[in-house]
């Protein structure tokens, strides 16, 4: 049995209260990754209309690249990241998994998300804790069983992510309906 920091490494994001904000306008503009930004990765639909919080800086930040894995530690949730949110700065809440040759990213973000004895074990940390955040630590202690070939977990993957967004897309789909079924009705009671 391996655990997962035999298969990835882990690098944690920016320290937030550690970076120094900078008057000087020219100074590089980092985008902070966020809650709903994970989201919209894991959905694969960027369906945010908030504007994220950002930072001028001329500190040494991390930054997230299009592709990446990443794991919010407070959602417990585990994503890769969009061309939308390339070069968004992440903080301390979410942690970078870079897999080793062995596994493949979307594939361990499904293990992540989705297995039953990786959720169980990720839940037994969190029992009598009254905030629920994941650490780096348990994290990195997580067992992972034998994993199936590469090509394999590549299917797996791709099936995954396409899955979450077509019931992303049926969801909008349902909204919009609902909408101009909405409008019908408010239309045929004025005439």
């Amino acid at each position: 049995m391996l655990r997962l920091h035999d298969l990835v490494e882990l690098e944690s994001g920016t320290p937030q209260f550690r970076i120094n904000e900078s008057p000087n306008k020219n100074a590089p503009r980092y985008f902070f990754y966020g809650q709903t930004n994970l989201e919209d990765d894991l959905m694969g639909v960027h369906s945010s209309t908030e504007t994220s919080k950002q930072i001028y800086t001329e500190d040494k930040v991390a930054t997230l690249c299009a592709g990446d894995l990443v794991f919010g530690l407070i959602s417990g949730k585990a994503t890769i990241v969009n061309v939308e949110h390339d070069g968004y700065l992440f903080t301390q809440n979410y942690v970078r998994l870079n897999p080793s040759e062995g596994i493949d990213s979307k594939y361990l973000a499904y293990l992540l998300n989705e297995d039953a004895d990786i959720r169980r074990q990720l839940m037994v940390g969190q029992q009598g804790s009254f905030i629920v955040k994941f650490t780096v630590k348990q994290l990195s202690e997580l067992k992972i069983s034998s994993l199936p070939p590469r090509e394999e977990q590549e299917l797996i993957g791709d099936l995954y992510f396409n899955g979450l967004k077509l019931e992303s897309l049926k969801k909008h789909q349902a909204v919009l309906e609902t909408t101009l079924l909405k409008g019908k009705i408010k239309k045929a009671v004025r005439s």
